[in-house]
C-alpha cells in the first residue's frame, strides 16, 4: 500500500506515523517499544520510507486532526497526502473534526479486496467534491482532494495478520522476514494480552 502511493504519487518520503492511544480502535496490546522496532525493520530497506513519532509522544487520544495540523504550521505551502485505508474512509465522518482534516490535507485511500465505498450524507457529499482520478492534481494545491489509489490490491489486514500470527505461530507471508524474525524472537501475539 505504502510502496504503491509513493509510485502512483511520485512521492520523496512517505512518513509511518503510529499513533499512541487511537481515538477509534482498542489500545494497542504490544509495547510501543515492539511497534517502533518492528516499523523500523519494515521499512529499513527503503530509503523513501521514515517514521514520524510525534503521535507516540502526545498525551491523551490520537487524534489525526493534531498531526495534520503540526505537520501543516511546519509546511504551510507543500501538499500534505494523508494514505488511509477503505476500512477507515467509510468511518472518515466518525473522526475528530473530520471535515477540518480534509482541509489540511488530500486523503488518499487504499482499498483492499473485497472491500467497498460505502459512504453516505456529509462524506458522500465530500467524496462528490473532492475526488479527483488524476495523482497529478495533487500536486497542485496543498489539500482538499480525494484520490483512490489505484493498483494491485493485496488483503493485508493488521487484524487478520495478528489473528493468524496467534492461531498457527506460523510465519505470515505477507510479513517482511525482519519483522517476522523479530516477533519470533520476542514471542509476539502469542496470547490475548499482546494480540494487537
Amino acid at each position: 500500500m505504502a510502496k504503491q502511493c509513493v509510485n502512483a504519487l511520485n512521492l520523496n518520503t512517505l512518513y509511518f506515523m503510529p499513533c499512541a492511544l487511537p481515538a477509534h480502535k482498542m489500545a494497542p496490546g504490544i509495547s510501543t517499544e515492539h511497534r517502533v522496532a518492528m516499523l523500523n525493520a519494515a521499512i529499513a530497506p527503503y530509503p523513501f520510507f521514515q517514521l514520524d513519532l510525534r503521535e507516540l509522544h502526545r498525551t491523551g487520544p490520537s487524534y489525526s486532526l493534531l498531526s495534520l495540523q503540526e505537520l501543516r504550521a511546519q509546511h504551510p505551502n507543500t501538499p500534505i497526502v494523508f494514505l488511509i485505508g477503505m476500512d477507515s474512509f467509510n468511518n472518515l465522518d466518525k473522526w475528530y473534526q473530520w471535515q477540518a482534516i480534509t482541509q489540511l490535507c488530500h486523503i488518499v485511500v487504499y482499498q483492499r479486496p473485497g472491500q467497498q465505498c460505502a459512504v453516505s450524507g456529509h462524506l458522500q457529499h465530500y467524496m462528490q467534491q473532492a475526488q479527483v482520478n488524476n495523482a497529478k492534481t495533487l500536486s497542485h494545491t496543498v489539500a482538499g482532494k480525494l484520490y483512490f489509489l489505484p493498483g494491485e490490491m493485496l488483503d493485508a489486514a493488521s487484524s487478520n495478520i495478528r489473528q493468524q500470527l496467534k492461531n498457527t505461530n506460523k510465519k505470515n507471508e505477507l510479513l517482511p522476514d525482519a519483522v517476522s524474525l523479530y516477533i519470533e524472537r520476542h514471542a509476539l501475539y502469542q496470547n490475548d494480552d499482546n494480540t494487537n
